[in-house]
């Protein structure tokens, strides 16, 4: 397959809008229907560029998120992220497929290596005694032979503004194997159907900023959100995939981050982290 990752973020959204998608397999590991799709041509020949598409129509009900919506918070993820200037949610678009309308993602483009494990060198098991400079400790636990261990995080700039792209979208589900980087080296970050509640639903396995005062670069982003939510493109195309509460709640946070410069505290009365966390 082409190098997906190097094209534009415009040039990938013109394609996954444009071709039609011809299934190649399902991903079983996912919660919901996951389809690998191939991006084809009229006569149904391959573009040499792949999709993840998600049929709203196999999406599984849940007790806290309004049915059928997923979909459209993946595309709202991917907007929130652009417009902060982040660049860490592959393209996404909200179309319809094979099995009818549902959230179409750029296909994020991995090493061999990676492919084995995703999320290495961002979120590790460690033990005690590998917990040294460049990692941060997010919880501890013991291993299979009854050992000490600890899930931590790398101490990095573009997963630090992951996290901070996570308050923003109030993120309930951002699990270690939910981040890797692409054949570029650029982090990327994706399932994002459990975003963009109105109520506080943060759970991730990236608490290891928690209280720290936000980076120069986040608080420029969050500045470009908030204004861009202000602006009538942005908040109308959000409109269209946000209730008037979500939408609202989304200001709201964006502009508390801002206010309380510092990233925030895991919250008290409920659990923090996703489960499982791969």
């Amino acid at each position: 397959m082409s190098d997906g990752p190097l094209l534009t973020d415009e040039a990938a959204l013109e394609l996954l809008g444009r071709h039609d998608l011809a299934p190649v397999g399902v991903l079983t590991e996912a919660s919901n229907l996951t389809l690998l799709v191939d991006l084809v041509d009229g006569d149904g020949r391959p573009t040499g560029h792949r999709a993840v598409y998600k049929p709203v129509r196999g999406e599984r009900p849940l007790a806290d998120f309004p049915a059928g919506t997923l979909a459209a918070r993946e595309v709202a993820a991917y907007l929130v992220s652009a417009a902060a200037g982040w660049d860490l949610v592959p393209p996404t678009v909200l179309r319809d497929g094979p099995m009818g309308p549902g959230s179409v993602q750029w296909w994020v483009r991995q090493t061999e290596e990676r492919l084995a494990d995703p999320s290495e060198g961002l979120v590790e098991v460690l033990t005690p005694d590998q917990l040294g400079p460049g990692w941060l400790a997010v919880v501890s636990g013991t291993g299979a032979d009854g050992e000490d261990v600890v899930v931590a995080h790398a101490d990095d700039p573009d997963l630090r503004s992951m996290a901070v792209l996570d308050a923003v979208l109030t993120n309930a589900d951002r699990k270690a194997s939910h981040l890797t980087r692409d054949v570029t080296g650029r982090l990327r970050g994706f399932d994002h159907g459990l975003c963009l509640h109105a109520q506080d639903k943060l759970r991730t396995v990236l608490w290891g900023w928690a209280g720290a005062p936000l980076r120069d670069p986040d608080r420029a982003a969050l500045r470009s959100l908030q204004e861009a939510l202000g602006r009538p493109p942005t908040h109308a195309v959000l409109a269209g995939l946000l209730s008037a509460e979500e939408l609202d709640a989304l200001a709201s946070r964006t502009g508390q981050l801002l206010a309380a410069g510092a990233m925030p505290l895991p919250p008290g009365g409920r659990y923090p982290l996703p489960w499982p966390l791969w």
